[in-house]
């Protein structure tokens, strides 16, 4: 599939490794660069699995190895920015795949894109997300709801961002959640006296993201390099 400038989106379900949804981002980012795919959007929900970014400290996994895999989580270290996080069932894992030099994007801004979506989700569903200053990702009164990390190879994003919707909270106490030790996590499900599916949460990403980066096309001139 050539690159024609649309975005894919495409949903792997529930349960899927950290190690497949890596290599299955890495293929596509790679095809992306050399224009041999269009840009795509991964929706999923991982199995337990705490990853350590590239600014990772080992010291905020709070538990041993023994112990993680009592509780059937797996540890991976990742090449995505940030600390340590978790991911696992009742969250709703978004990896788009995005080439941002084509798009006029910097880093910086794409950030701030990822959590413009974030937060356009949390209001389809009535929850007032908002930024924390000093820190990445999307909080509700000063809890996160939301983790934001990424990765760039040769323009093309990778990683991206996971919502909490119903998941395990307890699987959090394993970690100090991105390095913050004082900030408590949160869900939808602790927002909400009815929280929404995580497809339900999924499909309002998608186009939450998809209207984000398309007012952003039209902010700015699309160059193409090819």
């Amino acid at each position: 599939m050539a690159d024609d400038g649309q975005l894919e989106t495409i949903r792997l379900g529930q349960g899927v490794s950290y190690a497949a949804a890596l290599a299955l981002q890495r293929a596509r980012r790679a095809a992306v660069e050399i224009g041999e795919a269009r840009e795509a959007l991964f929706l999923l929900e991982h199995a337990p699995v705490i990853t350590l970014g590239r600014s990772a400290h080992a010291s905020n996994v709070i538990v041993s190895r023994e112990k993680l895999g009592d509780l059937g989580v797996t540890l991976a270290e990742t090449d995505r920015g940030g600390d340590v996080t978790y991911h696992g069932p009742g969250q709703l894992v978004a990896y788009p795949i995005v080439h941002l030099a084509r798009r006029g994007l910097s880093i910086t801004r794409y950030l701030r894109l990822l959590e413009e979506a974030v937060i356009g989700t949390l209001a389809e569903f009535g929850v007032r997300g908002e930024r924390l200053q000093g820190y990445t990702g999307v909080w509700v009164k000063g809890a996160k709801v939301a983790a934001i990390g990424v990765a760039v190879h040769h323009n093309v994003s990778f990683h991206g961002a996971a919502i909490n919707v119903c998941p395990d909270m307890a699987h959090w106490q394993l970690i100090v959640p991105c390095g913050i030790a004082d900030k408590p996590v949160t869900s939808l499900q602790q927002l909400l006296p009815d929280a929404p599916s995580v497809d339900t949460v999924a499909d309002s990403f998608a186009r939450t993201f998809l209207l984000a980066l398309n007012l952003e096309a039209e902010r700015v001139a699309l160059p193409r390099d090819r």
